[in-house]
Order: C-alpha cells, then sequence, then structure tokens
C-alpha cells in the first residue's frame, strides 16, 4: 500500500451549504428543507442537516476517551482483542441444555452468559436452588467468563443469593467477574409487584450490595434499567430519564440503609436498549454518560466510568419475515459498538416466534464477532466523537431526558412515580403516538407493514419439552450468606406495570386471522386487482395495492393478461371468484374511467371496492359511481384491513 495519504475528497469539486439547499429545493419542487425534519414519538426532531456550529465541538465539551467526566467511555484505547463484552443471554428451560448451549457458544466466541431465569420454566431457565443452578453453570470459569443474571420473577436478591454460594465454590472467588443484576425498582417497573415491598426490598439489596461487593470486588451486583421503559413504547428520552431517576432512587434507597453512595454507584451495571435506528441510538447511549456523569458531579462522588450494557430492542423484531431481524440486530448492535457500549447483547433473530435455537444464538453471536473482528468497530475509541450530528442530538436526547428526569424527581423519584403510574401514562400517550405510525406505515415494519411475504420460509425454533419441579427456595442456605435474605415481614407494593409490546403486533394479529382463514378453507383470502389501461400506467399503484393488501394476509388476484377494456377486466373479475376490488391506473386514465370502471364493477358483484389513490377533487363523483374506500400513503392502514377482513369474513 502507499504510504502517502489519499485525498478521496479532493477527487470532487467543492461544494457549501447554500449548493445543498439549492439541490434539496429543487428535489421538493421549491419546498423548504424543513420539509425532511423528521419527528419522532415523544417529539425528537432529526433535521437534514448538521453543521460545525450546532455544536461546539471545537471546546471539546466532552473530554477526552478514558479520562473523567468519563462522557466519551471509560478508557482511552479499546481492548485489541475484546474491545466489548459479547453477552450472550440463554433461556432455555432445561437447566442441562442450557449448559450445553453455554459451553458450545463460548467455544465460539461469547465472552460472557446471561441467565435468563424462571424457576417455574415457562420463560426462561428453571434456576431454583443450588443444584439447578450448579447445573446450568458446570463447566464455566466465572474468573475469565462473566455470569449474569436477568430473573423473570422479582428483585432478584434470591438469585443473586444462590449465584454467591456458587461464586464461593470457585477456585479464586475473589476473581470472580458476576454481575449479580439486583434491580427492585426494575422489577416493579416490570412486573407491577413486589412481594416485599419496596423498604424490605432495598433492605436485602442493601445488604447483599455491602457483602457481594466487599467478596467478589470484580463484580458488579446493582442493575438501573431502562428497557422497561423502551420496550413499552417510551421515547429515547423518556428511557433515559427513567434511567437516571431510577440509579439516583436507587442510591438513595440504599443510603438509607447505609449503603454509602461511592459504593453503590461503583457496582452499578447501566441497561438500555437499541433499536434499528442506530443514528439515534448511538447519540441516546452517549446521552446516557452525560447524564449519570452530571448525577454523579451534582452528588459529589468522585467520578467514574459508567458501566453500560446495550440490549438489542425486542420491539423491533417481527414474527413474520422473522429473518428481516437479522439486519435489525445487525444495525442495533452496530450502534452498540459505535455509541460506548461496554456490554452488548443481541437477541436471536427468532426470538420473538419462541425459545431460539442453536440457529438462533448463533446468527446473534456472529452478529457481534463480525463486527468487531471484520468490520473493526472497536478498533477506535468513541468512533462518534466529534460527529456534528451525533454530538447535538446527544446534547438535546440529554435535555429532553434532564426535563423528564425532573419531572420524576418532582413526584417523589422514581419508586413513588412507579406506584403513582405517572410515568406509565407518559409512557401510553407515546406508545399511541407510536402505534399510530406504525398503523398509518409513516413507519414501516419491512417484512410486515412493507415488502410483505405471503409465502414464507419458517425461522426454526426450539420447543421445549421441560417441567420444572420447581420448590421454594430455602431460606436458611441464603441466610448463611446473608441472614436478611429470610426476613418476611414487608407489604406487597403494586404499581402497573410497563406491558411490552411489539411494533408489528397490529399487522401479525392481522396475519395470524387471515392465516387461520387460508388453513380452513384451503384458499388464501385475495383482492382483486382492477387494472386500467397498459402496464407502464399500472404497475405502480398495483404494486402498491398487493403491498397494501398482503399486509394483512390478502393475496392479489390478477387477471391472466392486461385487460384491453373495461369489458375484460369485468370478465377477469368475475372468474377469480374474489368479493373485493381495487381499482389501479394512473390519475388521468382514472379520471376518464374510473366511475365508469366502478358501475361495472359494482354490477358484476364487487362487495367492496377500492381505489388505489387519494381521491382530489372526484371523490364525491367516485363514491356515488360506487368506490367505497380509498388507499394511499397516510392512510390508517390497520383500521383498512381490519374492514377488508370484516368484508371477507376473516374474524
Amino acid at each position: 500500500m502507499a504510504n502517502e495519504t489519499l485525498d478521496f475528497g479532493g477527487q470532487f469539486d467543492a461544494a457549501d451549504e447554500a449548493q445543498w439547499r439549492e439541490a434539496v429545493s429543487k428535489a421538493l419542487k421549491g419546498g423548504h428543507p424543513d420539509k425532511l425534519v423528521r419527528r419522532r414519538p415523544g417529539g425528537l426532531e432529526v433535521r437534514p442537516l448538521y453543521r460545525e456550529t450546532d455544536f461546539p465541538s471545537s471546546s471539546d465539551p466532552n473530554g477526552l476517551p478514558g479520562e473523567a467526566p468519563y462522557l466519551r467511555g471509560g478508557t482511552a484505547v479499546r481492548d485489541r482483542f475484546l474491545p466489548w463484552d459479547i453477552r450472550q443471554s440463554f433461556a432455555h428451560p432445561d437447566p442441562a441444555v442450557t449448559n450445553d448451549e453455554i459451553l458450545r457458544d463460548l467455544e465460539r466466541g461469547v465472552s460472557s452468559v446471561e441467565l435468563h431465569i424462571d424457576p417455574t420454566g415457562r420463560a426462561g431457565v428453571a434456576v431454583h436452588d443450588a443444584t439447578t443452578l450448579d447445573t446450568a453453570l458446570a463447566g464455566v470459569m466465572a474468573q475469565i467468563c462473566p455470569v449474569a443474571l436477568d430473573p423473570i420473577d422479582g428483585p432478584g436478591t434470591k438469585a443473586a443469593g444462590l449465584l454467591a454460594l456458587w461464586a464461593e465454590r470457585q477456585d479464586e472467588p475473589k476473581a470472580v467477574r458476576a454481575a449479580f443484576n439486583i434491580d427492585p425498582l426494575g422489577a416493579l417497573a416490570r412486573t407491577g409487584l413486589l412481594e416485599d415491598g419496596l423498604d424490605l426490598s432495598f433492605r436485602k439489596a442493601a445488604a447483599l450490595t455491602e457483602t457481594l461487593s466487599l467478596r467478589f470486588p470484580l463484580a458488579s451486583v446493582l442493575r438501573v434499567d431502562a428497557r422497561p421503559v423502551h420496550e413499552a413504547g417510551g421515547s429515547p428520552a423518556q428511557e433515559l430519564g427513567a434511567l437516571v431517576a431510577h440509579g439516583i432512587d436507587t442510591l438513595r434507597r440504599l443510603d438509607g440503609f447505609g449503603v454509602a453512595p461511592d459504593l453503590a454507584a461503583s457496582t452499578m451495571l447501566f441497561t438500555l436498549a437499541v433499536d434499528g435506528n442506530y443514528g439515534v441510538e448511538i447519540a441516546k447511549l452517549r446521552a446516557a454518560r452525560r447524564l449519570w456523569a452530571r448525577c454523579v458531579e451534582a452528588l459529589g462522588l468522585e467520578p467514574q466510568p459508567m458501566q453500560l450494557q446495550a440490549v438489542t430492542s425486542a420491539r423491533m423484531q417481527t414474527r413474520y419475515d422473522p429473518w428481516v431481524n437479522m439486519l435489525r440486530g445487525t444495525a442495533a448492535a452496530f450502534a452498540g459498538a459505535v455509541g460506548g457500549a461496554d456490554i452488548v447483547t443481541v437477541r436471536a433473530f427468532n426470538a420473538a416466534l419462541g425459545t431460539p435455537g442453536e440457529l438462533g444464538r448463533r446468527v446473534a453471536r456472529n452478529t457481534q464477532i463480525i463486527a468487531m473482528e471484520e468490520s473493526n468497530l472497536g478498533r477506535v475509541a468513541d468512533p462518534a466523537g466529534g460527529s456534528w450530528f451525533t454530538e447535538t442530538l446527544g446534547e438535546e436526547l440529554a435535555e429532553a431526558a434532564w426535563g423528564e428526569f425532573q419531572r420524576i424527581e418532582g413526584e417523589g423519584g422514581y419508586g413513588a412515580c412507579l406506584v403513582a403510574d405517572s410515568l406509565q401514562a407518559r409512557v401510553g400517550a407515546v406508545r399511541l403516538e407510536r402505534m399510530k405510525a406504525v398503523a398509518r406505515r409513516k413507519d414501516e415494519i419491512t417484512g410486515v407493514s412493507a415488502f410483505p411475504t405471503l409465502e414464507e420460509v419458517e425461522a426454526p425454533v426450539t420447543r421445549p419439552d421441560f417441567e420444572s419441579r420447581a420448590e421454594a427456595v430455602s431460606p436458611d442456605a441464603l441466610s448463611q450468606l446473608v441472614p436478611v435474605l429470610a426476613a418476611r415481614e414487608g407489604e406487597v407494593e403494586m404499581a402497573e406495570p410497563f406491558f411490552p409490546i411489539r411494533l408489528a403486533e397490529p399487522f401479525e394479529r392481522l396475519r395470524d386471522h387471515a392465516e387461520k382463514k387460508t388453513h380452513q378453507t384451503g384458499q388464501r383470502p385475495a383482492v382483486f386487482l382492477a387494472t386500467l389501461g397498459p402496464l407502464a400506467e399500472h404497475t405502480a399503484r398495483a404494486d402498491y395495492a398487493r403491498g397494501f393488501f398482503a399486509a394483512g394476509g390478502i393475496d392479489a388476484a390478477e387477471a391472466p393478461e392486461v385487460p384491453a377494456d373495461i369489458a375484460e377486466m369485468v370478465a377477469a373479475f368475475r372468474a377469480s371468484g374474489c368479493r373485493l376490488a381495487v381499482l389501479c391506473g394512473a390519475d388521468k386514465r382514472y379520471g376518464e374511467e374510473a366511475a365508469s370502471a366502478a358501475k361495472a364493477l359494482k354490477e358484476a358483484g364487487v362487495q367492496r371496492l377500492y381505489l388505489a389513490g387519494r381521491p382530489g377533487e372526484y371523490e364525491e363523483a367516485w363514491r356515488a359511481a360506487g368506490i367505497d374506500s380509498f388507499i394511499h400513503v397516510g392512510v390508517d392502514v390497520v383500521a383498512a384491513l381490519e374492514l377488508a377482513h370484516a368484508e371477507l369474513g376473516i374474524t
């Protein structure tokens, strides 16, 4: 290779912002560039152009990587061989099967494991005592492979106690690297229930924090988790505001039980979900560091790096055409790596279908390995640093999140806010806004609401045949380590949980009903494409209509040859056996023939007639001629498809 620097930009003529604006105005037919501003649910705006003047990067307000206040990550130089921790989640109910999966994945590039624990085995690994945990972790060397917990049924104190007993039996207990992930507030947000109440839960958490941080100095004990807000449909600012409020309330409550804030802060693992919109997600991860550094400063604590885990979003995954989830996971993993996450967990692409098997875990693992070893995403410390877009958006997100944090604090803190259901209500409002954008396909979901495939290749998942024999965890065994774990005098705390959603669910529900109808009748529901004019005229709108109805599981029936006139089109409709039809053609052709075609189709027995396009000035006349509905960009696609299902008798 040549040693001199190659000036690729020098091969092009210099351009300035005025030229860009002129080109944009021309493309928008005289429109202003503000038309390109993307307004996201929750109020976030993403502009089409960011300038150096938008963020004072020359003054270096973030400091340097690896230096206090650690706004650009905890290290100046990322580990060449493992720039971030590849953490894989395991959820097979059988502990023995989980152990086989863990050992196989560790051999193939995973660097840490996270057990998704459900003692019943219905939604995770059936770990409920020391024996089942020993089975799941047999052969795992926690000195080199961190073991993390993700309990589904509570704050994690029981599971943490079991992991502590397991770690005590390792060859070098003080070298054990674990993430106990005790999180009472997260359990309340996720499940809506704390059987021990907040006070007793935090008294137990306080005792464990002191004990575990002393016995396992390389481990993290507490988790601060904003994923419930994300998975319930919240905005990035709400996620970040909840993350900070969660952390501060945890410090405050633990301080009340004698755990110094500097000790508690040093043993926290912060967890955020990241989706496929990697530009926003990179800014979100950087904003998280900015927010927590401000809190550490305000509390008068010694500056310390924020340990940050990024987990790819569950709400972005789809059940139909799940193979596209590989691309979503890749984009989210990119955000985690470039955004400076210390730990990245990629969900299996088929996780929404059931328990992922070898293929799902392999793709999740290799997504990160390729990003790390072939794309070299970890070779640069803070690769997004200095980007005008990232820096500006990160600052705007931090400001919006700080406002949400102050609102939560004004309501008594994160715990009180959850009990009062006030944050849940605000997240619900954003979720509604988000789902409206999905229903109108303003936010398209590839493979589901956009470019759906009716004949799919099935993605394999594991169908576990396992029955848990879970019994109550013996308090005597755990109280050997921390006596307070045996306490049972707390009052139950309840709140409205953050119910997780998947954005594709409204369309998937329609697809489910259509698939059921197909299996019952042996024939897929269909709509007839009534095309006007030659192929070149009607192709664009016919393709639009085909995709529109396929999003609801409805196939498109067409004439075997392009109809030469309305009479041939009507004959083809009669032969199709369809009850619904959609007129497809060019605007000029609509003006000349739409009314006549509509009358002819209605006389031929069309139960409901659509027209692909906006009616404009012809709406009244076309409705009088028999056109019932108009499908075009901006309509509520879900509502339109629900009506089509009703017409076809699909329930």
